[in-house]
């Protein structure tokens, strides 16, 4: 029996992969799996019961990465499962930046006693007016799961594309339409591109890279949306360039005092994964991930250990350690099994950065011991008896 927690309000079709082997705690010293949201868990004690943190969604700035490292706490994220979401509203931020359909409508509300407000609209929709999108170029700064989405998506609205990504995937490769044009200098999108739209995660090197400097490269009247990080751009600058006219519109999902209710700000309150569709894809899969890890020690889109998967275990035992990436650690675990004469059948060693996970089925149950022995090794975090 397994028992895990909820630190926020997880979609009930993600729980429903929980079958009879599960139950819900209310106490998260309890729970051997922790599902969260954006709920922060920096300041939190792990309990020693503790195995996995599943984040119901990509971005995993609010967990303590190398904490749970050396814990030998697996962290999880669902890339991908609301990439949709994200692209469809990025699309709509860009549109409303490009029309002031906003303004439009606050105007009729403001004029629902006139009689005549068609005769005015008539007069008045000139103060309202936009540009379109077609055969503008746009430039997309990383192509994960949603910036290939909108690459894709803006092409089909015929823009012309720019992506950028230095570090992008093979299957984001494939999934990239091929009238996109991958460009090798992100200054290049600065000079060419009338809109810019950031999709990359929140690193120190990430921090403030929309500020004074970059935005100079820019052409003028450029239109910059942000549905990634908030600290990727800084604001203060941005209000500066809003105000000299170099930036044209700021759309951003993220609502804070610097830039809300500002002249040339579109603050949307962090809509970006907030549809049905989304919140169901990301509980879901964040539920499958980690149900996969606990009854079987699988390994799928962790962010502090690597992928591992050996199946479904089909001999007497498997026991899996979380370890240092470092030389010799395999010679010390086999020679545990050796001493204890326990015959390895199948092992996997991955490593992510410093840190390394090894799975090791074996043809007879582990002993307390070998489990004793294993954690008293120079370098390990943890071992777990799978099974």
């Amino acid at each position: 029996m397994f028992k895990y927690h909820c630190l926020n309000p997880i979609a009930q079709v993600g729980l429903d992969y929980f079958d009879s082997n599960y139950e819900k705690t209310y106490e998260i010293a309890e729970a051997e799996g922790v599902l969260v949201r954006s709920a922060s868990m920096h300041e939190m004690d792990f309990s020693d019961n503790l195995l996995a943190v599943a984040r119901a969604g990509a971005g995993v700035n609010n967990i303590p990465l190398d904490k749970c490292a050396e814990k030998g706490i697996v962290v999880f994220n669902t890339p991908g499962a609301n990439a949709n979401g994200v692209k469809e509203l990025v699309l709509c931020g860009m549109l409303l930046a490009s029309r002031d359909v906003v303004g439009g409508i606050e105007w009729v509300k403001a004029n629902t006693s006139d009689e005549n407000i068609a005769k005015s609209a008539e007069k008045e929709k000139k103060l309202f007016a936009g540009t379109e999108i077609e055969g503008k170029k746009i430039g997309v700064i990383g192509l994960g799961a949603i910036g290939v989405k909108v690459a894709n998506a803006a092409q089909t609205l015929g823009m012309e594309v720019y992506g950028y990504d230095p570090y992008v995937s093979v299957n984001a490769a494939w999934n990239l339409s091929r009238g996109v044009k991958h460009v090798f200098a992100v200054e290049e999108i600065y000079q060419e591109c009338d809109y810019i739209t950031i999709h990359v995660p929140a690193l120190d090197s990430t921090k403030g890279m929309i500020n004074a400097e970059t935005i100079g490269m820019m052409k003028d009247g450029v239109i910059i949306l942000n549905f990634a990080r908030d600290i990727l751009v800084n604001e203060n600058d941005m209000l500066d360039a809003l105000k000299s006219g170099k930036v044209r519109k700021y759309v951003s999902d993220f609502p804070n005092p610097t830039t809300a209710g500002q002249e040339g700000c579109i603050v949307i309150p962090h809509l970006g994964a907030s549809t049905e569709e989304s919140e169901d894809n990301c509980a879901k899969m964040a539920v499958k991930q980690m149900i996969e890890y606990l009854e079987n020690g699988n390994i799928v889109n962790s962010v502090n250990y690597p992928a591992c998967d050996m199946g479904i275990c089909t001999k007497a035992g498997r026991v899996a350690i979380f370890h240092k990436n470092i030389a010799n650690m395999i010679t010390k675990f086999t020679a545990c099994f050796g001493d204890e004469g326990i015959n390895i059948v199948e092992m996997t060693n991955k490593s992510r950065g410093e840190y390394a996970y090894t799975m090791m089925d074996i043809e007879s149950p582990a002993t307390e011991e070998i489990i004793k022995k294993l954690s008293e090794i120079d370098g390990v975090f943890r071992v777990r008896k799978v099974k």
